[in-house]
């Protein structure tokens, strides 16, 4: 039986030049810049990972927002999950976002994810040092949701559960109080703007609330890089032990791909609402150098057996609570990204179709 799934995949608006990254990382700073900069670290080490069939796009292009569309929906990808980056009304990387608005191109559905942690130099390891803060109260969450709901829910494109606009939230637990937030939003969606409610989802991840209900979601939403950071690679691989001893490299900077997928297979369904959600790889060295975090052994074929093991076992929880989240369509400085490499082409992406042809 057909579950018509909808696979959404995350996406990084970091592709396009501002004022603010000029500022911090040095004029003309995109992803692009740690991206080919990247070197491999040991033998065989795949680095850097070089655009295909897109190149180095400019998200400020209409024509690279429409290929990314594009070659997304070829591939079986219902639509897209976007970072927004809102700092107490100061928007950061919006202008990709507000274009697709106001031009009603491309003909993708989407959501919106808010990425709510401060910008720091952590690509530096000055963990401490802010670039901008994000802080909380209620003047804010009022200006945020009015912006939402006026802006961005209305548009048609924009992905609904029974009629309510979803909206997902990185980090829960930074709120002085969530619950009441998320109550305040749901009041000035509903009595302002005449929505019947908010679906509201929160990333689940090394950040976890156990039972998302209870803070006032509707469900949750796994972040599988950090499931595949969980599982450092030490004793059961003789190939990863050859290459920390030949390379003195510590065993952190390395995760087990394989042993990731099948945990998470593996996984009891919890009582809440979990929508779950795959990694096609991951390197982030381009951003970390020698202190980042390596994930040993991802495959195109290890990335469709993962997600194709998911949507077989995920029963949606109503007709539109159907989402399996792929993340992402475009962390090349991570290298976790379903678009085409020089490496792989578009093996993953034909992975993706392979896996939910049958969903």
């Amino acid at each position: 039986m057909l579950k018509r799934l909808r696979a959404i995949a995350i996406v990084l608006p970091q592709f396009h030049p501002i004022p603010e990254n000029d500022e911090w990382w040095g004029k003309g700073f995109t992803e692009w810049t740690n991206v080919a900069k990247a070197k491999p670290l040991y033998k065989d080490h795949y680095q850097p990972h070089l655009p295909a069939d897109l190149g180095f796009y400019d998200l400020r292009l209409e024509q690279a927002r429409d290929a990314q569309a594009k070659i997304a929906a070829e591939h079986g990808i219902h639509g897209f999950c976007h970072y927004h980056y809102w700092f107490n009304g100061k928007r950061l990387l919006d202008y990709p976002i507000d274009e697709m608005l106001r031009l009603k191109k491309p003909n993708m559905p989407f959501m919106l994810c808010w990425a709510n942690e401060n910008w720091t130099r952590r690509w530096d390891g000055l963990e401490n040092e802010v670039l901008i803060k994000q802080e909380y109260d209620t003047k804010d969450d009022t200006a945020h949701i009015r912006w939402l709901c006026n802006n961005v829910f209305s548009d048609k494109r924009y992905i609904r559960v029974d009629g309510k606009p979803v909206f997902v939230i990185y980090r829960a637990d930074l709120f002085p109080n969530i619950q009441e937030t998320l109550k305040l939003w749901r009041k000035i969606a509903k009595e302002e703007f005449g929505y019947k409610d908010l679906y509201l989802c929160v990333m689940e991840s090394f950040y976890k609330i156990q039972k998302p209900q209870e803070s006032g979601f509707d469900a949750a939403i796994e972040f599988s890089p950090h499931h595949i950071l969980k599982y450092k690679k030490e004793s059961k691989s003789n190939s990863i032990l050859n290459i920390l001893k030949r390379e003195k490299k510590k065993s952190h900077s390395f995760r087990d791909y394989k042993q990731a997928v099948e945990e998470s297979i593996d996984r009891e369904v919890p009582e809440y609402k979990l929508f779950r959600s795959v990694t096609p790889s991951w390197d982030n060295t381009p951003r970390r150098g020698e202190n980042g975090i390596i994930a040993i052994g991802s495959t195109p074929e290890k990335y469709q057996y993962w997600l194709q093991k998911l949507s077989e076992k995920f029963g949606p929880y109503s007709e539109e609570e159907n989402f399996i989240f792929i993340n992402a369509m475009n962390e090349w400085a991570e290298g976790n990204h379903l678009e085409p490499c020089q490496q792989y082409g578009t093996q993953y992406l034909e992975a993706t179709k392979s896996a939910l042809k049958d969903f």
